[in-house]
């Protein structure tokens, strides 16, 4: 499984976006589930909770790189640039750029062992 969060102006509108553009792509659609994560209130707040954290739900290398190829063709759309997190396997990826050499990055960060 993959957890995505962003953080910075706009990074609500921004995560939304990406969620939109992983659900059009077939690759995407068809061998990942994507979902929110729901944040619960803190104390004293109320209300079900933020959308922050994107799920996407999948099981091998294969969609890792489809992944970090749809990351990037999302971010060269996008104006914004909040800070981007990826967690899988318990490992950690933090982005704030979208070059060929961050598909790389990301690819090779998710996927080592």
């Amino acid at each position: 499984m993959m957890r995505i969060s962003m953080v910075g102006p706009g990074a609500d509108e921004e995560l939304r976006s990406f969620r939109s553009w992983l659900l059009e792509t077939p690759e995407i659609r068809q061998h990942a589930k994507v979902s929110w994560e729901i944040a619960e209130p803190s104390s004293g707040e109320m209300g079900a909770g933020a959308l922050d954290t994107l799920q996407l739900i999948t099981d091998n290398f294969w969609q890792v790189a489809t992944f970090s190829l749809s990351y990037i063709a999302w971010k060269n759309t996008r104006k914004r640039s909040p800070r981007v997190t990826i967690e899988h396997n318990g490992k950690t990826v933090t982005l704030e750029g979208g070059d060929s050499a961050t598909v790389e990055g990301i690819t090779r960060a998710l996927t080592e062992e």
